[in-house]
């Protein structure tokens, strides 16, 4: 079970991010920009909350709402689960599974370090089982 800090080092430490009274459009260009389903919101380094395709379907497109005029704050997931840098990665695919999301910011006391989603554990995952397998045709060919 690895650390999802090794996780993080694979992406140099980016942290994708809005402010909470950046509009919905705002935040969906830096969805596109950077090709991620979601973002944390973060208000003077703090994080308050997450932003996510899933926040825009159901609390904008479906409502009827203004994306240019609806600021984050309103529909942003306020209620964030976190994880530390420590946390394995199993462990984290559970919550995820177990809460119904996708996105996990990870912190270390108050310092947000970042954000990995279930699509980074899931290539993990893959990657650690291709190693497996290949130690174990190599172990079966000698």
């Amino acid at each position: 079970m690895k650390p999802v800090s090794i996780l993080l080092d694979k992406r140099g430490g980016t942290l994708w991010h809005v402010r909470p009274e950046e509009t919905v459009f705002a935040a969906l260009e830096l969805l596109s920009q950077y090709e991620v389903g979601a973002l944390m919101v973060m208000d003077h380094g703090k994080l308050v909350g997450v932003f996510s395709e899933r926040d825009y379907t159901r609390k904008v497109a479906l409502a009827g709402r203004n994306s240019k005029t609806t600021p984050v704050s309103d529909i942003m997931t306020r209620q964030v689960r976190t994880v530390g840098p420590d946390a394995g990665t199993r462990h984290c695919m559970a919550l995820m599974s177990e809460h119904k999301f996708r996105h996990l910011p990870v912190v270390d006391g108050s310092t947000v370090l970042g954000m990995i989603s279930i699509r980074d554990i899931m290539n993990d995952i893959i990657a650690d089982h291709e190693s497996t397998i290949a130690q174990l045709e190599t172990y079966i060919q000698t």
